[in-house]
């Protein structure tokens, strides 16, 4: 079964902004939730994460544009996207630990990720 799915990606011009939204079970999104991206010929990186408690932590490259948050009402988490750069353009993936409650004190690694959606492409033109 596909337990993560994003969506919201696109096409926007430098300066602009987009929102990433990510399906996601009550039980995934009471743990850890991440965001990460991979633009092609680079490694993948992670963007930002989320804990049990809301704590959040963000890659340099985006802090102070990018805003990771969910609504476990709705059972989904969200990656709002302000003044976007070029150098923004990848494929988008939302990732969820799992597990129950997650404390993470900073940035997650790739690794700790047990589920994962299959992505949502964002472009961003000069």
């Amino acid at each position: 079964q596909v337990q993560l799915v994003e969506s919201g990606g696109g096409s926007v011009q430098a300066g602009g902004s987009l929102r990433l939204s990510c399906a996601a079970s009550g039980y995934l999104l009471s743990s850890c939730m991440g965001w990460f991206r991979q633009a092609p010929g680079k490694e993948r990186e992670g963007v930002a994460n989320i804990d049990s408690d809301g704590r959040t932590s963000y890659a340099d490259s985006v802090k102070g544009r990018f805003t990771i948050s969910q609504d476990n009402a709705k059972n989904t988490l969200y990656l709002q996207m302000n003044s976007l750069k070029p150098e923004d353009t990848a494929m988008y993936y939302c990732a969820a630990v799992g597990g129950g409650r997650c404390i993470a004190r900073g940035r997650l690694a790739e690794r700790f990720y047990n589920y994962w959606g299959r992505g949502t492409q964002v472009t961003v033109s000069s």
